[in-house]
């Protein structure tokens, strides 16, 4: 099997962060007069903070309120950093990547300060060829843009041989409209058909699912 580039998310698949980041919204959103029910928040996880807003509240929500959510989501979101916790065998499938003798890329939309504890919680640094943080694109997922610099910072062109490992439909979505398949862990609380209508391979319980399957995929040992 010849060798591919592994671009993984990291919240929701590798860290158990998707409830945190939801509760997190709300409070924001709260805390400048608009109460948005957790569920829909909860589902719109995965997709970027520049384009959360608006799809919460259109346009005008977002030319309102959209910096100040933001910030005061940051504000929200820091404290519950220490609360939380890599997903059954997050660090076991980045292991299992290299070792199976590919290249692997973390793709993170969440800020540098975040993506700092991510690396540190899954003791990830040695593991990891590169990753991105939101700094490095200027439009989120669904957005490719994430997944092509993901590339670019291993100094790869946007068609080389590319497997996403996320967690949400727009992970789905991204790696759809970037040409690479997608393989999906269910921590994102998106229901399977929801995730296989846009366009996922295949679909795991949990990150250690997806290592135990591992040779069913482009991501298997190499021969």
């Amino acid at each position: 099997m010849a060798p591919r580039i592994a671009v993984l998310d990291v919240d929701g698949t590798l860290v158990d962060s998707n409830y945190h980041h939801a509760l997190a919204w709300y409070r924001a959103f709260r805390s400048l007069g608009e109460t948005v029910p957790v569920w829909r928040l909860h589902r719109l996880i995965g997709m970027g903070g520049d384009q959360l807003v608006a799809a919460v509240g259109g346009e005008e929500l977002e030319e309102r309120l959209g910096d100040q959510v933001r910030d005061r989501w940051q504000q929200e979101v820091q404290p519950l950093l220490g609360e939380l916790s890599p997903l059954p065998g997050a660090r076991d499938l980045l292991i299992a990547v290299r070792e199976a003798g590919h290249r692997l890329v973390l793709a993170s939309s969440g800020k540098a300060d975040q993506v700092d504890h991510y690396l540190d919680l899954l003791d990830a640094r040695e593991l990891a060829e590169a990753w991105t943080t939101s700094d490095d694109v200027e439009s989120s997922k669904p957005a490719p843009d994430l997944l092509r610099t993901a590339l670019a910072k291993l100094g790869e062109p946007d068609d080389a041989p590319a497997v996403v490992v996320g967690d949400s439909v727009y992970d789905v979505e991204a790696a759809k409209r970037a040409g690479m398949p997608a393989y999906v862990v269910r921590s994102g609380g998106f229901g399977d058909d929801e995730l296989r209508a846009a366009g996922a391979v295949e679909l795991y319980d949990t990150p250690a699912g997806l290592t135990a399957a591992l040779d069913t995929t482009p991501l298997g040992r190499q021969r």
